[in-house]
């Protein structure tokens, strides 16, 4: 019984490799970035949230390290010091970097939820339930400070309802006929938090594009810069037929800098990962709005993020950028 209990204990499901291998790359990457940020942060609150950041990140990348090596998994490459430049000028604000250090923490979240319940091993369960507990620990610190910071938005509120209510029109046709009914809950929120991040992927790919090295890594930013930014408006045209605020925009936090504090290989990740994680959230948006604009809506920016994230896959293959997961061969 110990036997094969040991033997249980040395093996990786493909879901346990996956899951452990995105991780230890995004990680890499994560400890890269947060010392550039260490190197450019003067705000003594926002500094902590760095620190914390990058010890995460850090202590992430050793556990995987062990994980992948007791089931004979080569170690990914992912991100090292030739990544980085952290004696590059300022590239973001301070409130910046609150706010890039949000919406990757929402990012980690996600992954350790759905990571818990693809995995079978007891250990790696509690590894990534572990990741969890901490990144919401910090996730919380980082909302507590944002509420002090001007250009943070909280989703909007709701009037609360006065008795049970029961729709009165399916919705679809209504709308159809020019007689649009009031966001629910639902639409709100998705649309706001869509807003957000999809204004984020605009910005980031906006700096990321002032200091790109190649050309066809420039182009590409540049182009993510037009869709992202066409598809927040989108979602923030529909909110504001409501009367309901939208959320901050982040260009004017991004300087003029243009010497590069990543390689372009990084610049490039980063960005072929936020786009496929927003097709996820599109994707889960689409089954909680009802409204046929809205689902028009969805279906072009979800297309939008298809053709974005191809152009990103093949920019990184051609220079040989993208790792090759294990696989069954």
């Amino acid at each position: 019984m110990d036997i094969f209990r040991k033997a249980k204990n040395s093996t990786l499901t493909a879901a346990e490799v996956s899951a452990l291998w995105l991780q230890y790359t995004g990680d890499s990457m994560a400890i890269c970035v947060y010392k550039y940020f260490l190197a450019i942060v003067k705000n003594e609150e926002i500094k902590p949230i760095m620190e914390t950041a990058l010890e995460m990140a850090e202590s992430h990348v050793t556990k995987i390290t062990k994980f992948l090596q007791s089931a004979n998994f080569q170690i990914p490459l992912g991100f090292t010091e030739n990544d980085v430049n952290i004696n590059a000028p300022r590239l973001f604000s301070d409130q910046f970097l609150l706010f890039y250090s949000y919406i990757m923490t929402i990012h980690g979240l996600t992954a350790y939820g759905l990571a818990i319940t693809n995995s079978e091993r007891q250990d790696i369960q509690n590894y990534f339930y572990d990741c969890m507990t901490s990144t919401k620990d910090l996730f919380q610190r980082i909302v507590e400070l944002a509420k002090d910071q001007p250009k943070f938005k909280s989703v909007p509120s709701i009037p609360s309802p006065h008795g049970v209510k029961f729709m009165e029109t399916p919705g679809f046709i209504a709308n159809l006929i020019g007689d649009k009914r009031p966001l629910n809950g639902s639409e709100i929120s998705t649309l706001f938090f869509n807003s957000t991040k999809t204004g984020f992927i605009s910005s980031l790919s906006l700096a990321f594009s002032q200091v790109a090295v190649r050309e066809d890594v420039r182009n590409f930013l540049l182009k993510n810069v037009k869709l992202a930014g066409k598809d927040a408006e989108g979602f923030d045209a529909i909110l504001q037929e409501d009367h309901l605020p939208i959320p901050e925009k982040w260009d004017a936090e991004i300087t003029d800098s243009t010497v590069s504090p990543f390689s372009d290989k990084l610049i490039m990740f980063h960005a072929g990962f936020l786009v496929n994680a927003a097709l996820t959230y599109y994707g889960a948006s689409l089954g909680s709005s009802f409204r046929s604009d809205i689902l028009v809506n969805y279906t072009k920016v979800f297309t939008h993020a298809l053709e974005a994230g191809a152009i990103s896959y093949n920019i990184m293959v051609k220079h040989g950028w993208l790792e090759k997961q294990p696989d069954s061969g």
